[in-house]
């Protein structure tokens, strides 16, 4: 078994209060998805989203060439073919790891 360590990150209070509950309702812990996030970047190599500046508006065309922008992502990155299940048995493996 690794070793676990713990480290604090500062942050708005009612941002903390909203990720707690975002991360409540996709069934994790904060620090199971904060786990998941460290993985995917040490697994990548980069930050797995992009970082821009806020649009005014957001068109229907905008939300459709995202979806498709994550599915050539998960491609790209053998993912295409992952299903809930698989999906959600990686989200076991990260919890069963941080509850050790």
């Amino acid at each position: 078994m690794m070793a676990q360590a713990t480290f604090s990150v500062r942050m708005d209070e009612t941002l903390k209060r909203q990720f707690d509950q975002m991360c409540a309702d996709f069934g994790m812990s904060v620090s199971t998805a904060i786990t998941v996030f460290a993985k995917t970047v040490v697994r990548e190599r980069k930050i797995p989203f992009e970082i821009a500046a806020p649009r005014a508006n957001v068109t229907r065309e905008d939300g459709l060439n995202a979806f498709l922008a994550l599915r050539e992502e998960a491609h790209r990155n053998g993912l295409q073919d992952m299903t809930l299940d698989d999906i959600n048995a990686e989200i076991q493996q990260t919890r069963a790891g941080s509850e050790a």
